[in-house]
């Protein structure tokens, strides 16, 4: 990591799945010596006024979201996601699917609980609930409930087909755009568009390169090389692919406080790639402290 490595383009708050409040989370950026730092909640921005309200001096927040989004592998819908950044956050269109995100991801929610509870697991909607707080219920929360009722050594755990995987026991599709459809309203209200860690094994598939050359001719301002998933063979083969595609190769953490092992600044993205990032955007500007 050199001394220009200092955006972490992919952290969350309590306002998704993460534990800890923007205002703390921007705290935390601060204190691991970054520079920039993108808050990409799922499919939604409303932990950005707090972040922004409690940034320290030096430290340049980078409004975004997490898209989840669908891709056609092997003959099935299959998730990934796509980071957006400096977007109009107020652009009907995109408000409205991420709004429908997330009140399929709660429907969906409220189907697991109800399929665990079924056979004999003692999870509750209402514990369920109070482990999210104002965040949204996504499958973290659940495995988090597995987990502190015992069902679970720990939330790693539940993805696996016994449990909430892709294709598993206890999965359960929710509503979600098509990826290339995501990627054209983020560039319509003004954003720029990075694929979230695309060889995560827990997405249902790995995507291949030519999965990736479609996306990144969509549109695609970047491929997140840089991941707590990617190992270092990955991660070549993804920087190798963003160059041959023409693309940026950006970093982040995905922290998502106490639910994920790494801290923030874990993986960064280089100063230059976050300025051209800047640069590409028309919907919204970085806010700084």
């Amino acid at each position: 990591m050199s001394d220009h490595d200092d955006a972490d383009l992919h952290s969350h708050s309590g306002e998704s799945d993460g534990t800890v409040r923007p205002k703390v989370l921007v705290r935390l950026a601060a204190e691991a010596g970054l520079t920039y730092l993108g808050l990409t909640d799922h499919d939604t921005t409303s932990g950005i006024d707090e972040a922004a309200g409690a940034l320290p001096s030096g430290l340049t927040l980078v409004p975004g979201a997490e898209l989840s989004c669908s891709v056609t592998v092997g003959g099935r819908l299959r998730t990934v996601h796509v980071l957006a950044y400096l977007f109009d956050r107020e652009d009907p269109a995109l408000c409205e699917v991420m709004g429908r995100v997330r009140d399929d991801r709660e429907r969906r929610a409220r189907e697991i609980v109800a399929l665990l509870a079924a056979d004999g697991h003692r999870v509750t909607w209402e514990a369920v609930e109070a482990l999210a707080g104002t965040g949204s219920i996504g499958k973290p929360v659940i495995a988090q409930a597995l987990v502190n009722v015992g069902a679970l050594a720990d939330v790693g755990a539940a993805w696996t087909p016994e449990w909430l995987a892709s294709g598993g026991r206890y999965h359960v599709p929710k509503w979600q755009p098509d990826a290339i459809d995501a990627i054209r309203l983020v560039e319509a209200a003004g954003g720029v568009t990075v694929l979230a860690h695309p060889l995560r094994k827990d997405r249902g598939g790995l995507l291949t390169d030519q999965h990736l050359a479609t996306l990144a001719a969509h549109g695609l301002f970047g491929i997140e090389v840089f991941h707590p998933e990617h190992d270092a063979d990955q991660q070549r083969r993804l920087r190798g692919l963003a160059a041959d595609l023409g693309v940026e190769a950006t970093g982040g953490s995905d922290y998502h406080g106490d639910r994920k092992p790494q801290p923030l600044g874990a993986h960064r993205t280089s100063r230059e790639v976050v300025e051209r990032l800047i640069a590409s955007a028309s919907g919204a500007t970085p806010i700084r402290g």
